[in-house]
């Protein structure tokens, strides 16, 4: 038995294909969505990320721009800068790429981004919201593993879902979106005792740990569905993800490849998540002007 590959590449085209209609429908009455990345220090993954983004951006028509800072940039010019583009009528997204230098307060920086802009999901407005059913803008990468999931029509409700990781940017998220959806989830992490016991039992098995081939074969169901959410750069230079794919493929019945299976995705849902904010200042825009109109006409 060969597990069915979860193309992530393909199903991020098509997405970012009818992503593209709506941008080119705002475009039509004068709105051009925007993105504003800030990229503080040299981190290699990050820099490819951004340059990922601004691509993806550029492929849909999405005007982008990236703000650069050295690792030692003092944290009040971070939030001077997102306060700025927090009152930029022309950006509809501000994106703060981690990781962020250690010296740098992650969660006041993500706080200061303005929740109608927070197109990463990580406010904590927005993943408070979550937990309540719902978010303006969900994490992209849990995001992306939800519309994969969509995609190949994989039933979610009753059925077993272990995610392995507990970060705020995939692994708590992943666990509540595959909850509101009626599945029962159990999460672990790196540190669980006997982890193979929760894994069999997995119908939709997600990790997200860091941790390269840290799920073999012998800890996958036959059968099941999993998700690799996991990017490890090898000492060969090879890129590997958390799940050992070329033994895990033998027994599951769906899995994602690394790269190219929730990668892209991100990104998709990052577009998704930009031109939504751009398609909400486009209805207050129109009902200020009907309230105008109104209030204009009265006696």
């Amino acid at each position: 038995m060969s597990a069915t590959l979860i193309d992530g590449v393909a199903v991020s085209k098509a997405i970012r294909a009818q992503w593209k209609q709506r941008v080119d429908a705002l475009k039509a009455i004068g709105i051009t969505p925007g993105l504003s990345v800030i990229l503080v220090g040299d981190n290699a993954a990050s820099q490819v990320y951004v340059r990922n983004k601004a691509k993806a951006c550029g492929e849909v028509g999405i005007h982008s721009e990236v703000h650069r800072y050295p690792a030692d940039v003092p944290q009040e010019v971070v939030l001077g800068k997102i306060r700025e583009l927090n009152r930029d009528s022309r950006i509809h997204g501000v994106l703060v790429q981690l990781p962020l230098p250690p010296r740098v307060d992650k969660a006041k920086v993500l706080d200061a981004i303005s929740v109608d802009k927070d197109v990463d999901g990580f406010h904590l407005c927005n993943m408070g919201a979550l937990v309540a059913g719902g978010a303006v803008f969900p994490p992209c990468t849990p995001y992306g593993v939800m519309a994969l999931l969509d995609h190949y029509r994989i039933p979610l409700e009753g059925r077993n879902a272990v995610v392995v990781g507990r970060s705020n940017i995939v692994g708590k998220p992943m666990a509540l979106m595959l909850l509101a959806r009626d599945a029962t989830v159990s999460i672990c992490t790196s540190k669980t005792r006997d982890l193979r016991m929760y894994t069999l039992l997995a119908d939709i098995l997600v990790v997200a740990t860091g941790r390269p081939k840290m799920i073999g074969a012998d800890m996958v169901k036959p059968g099941a569905v999993v998700i690799d959410v996991g990017i490890n750069r090898l000492l060969d230079g090879r890129l590997v993800g958390d799940v050992d794919f070329e033994a895990v493929r033998e027994v599951a019945g769906f899995v994602t490849p690394v790269p190219g299976g929730v990668g892209p995705m991100t990104i998709a849902m990052l577009i998704a998540n930009t031109v939504q904010a751009a398609e909400r200042t486009g209805s207050k825009q129109t009902e200020t002007g009907a309230a105008a109109v109104h209030a204009s006409i009265l006696p």
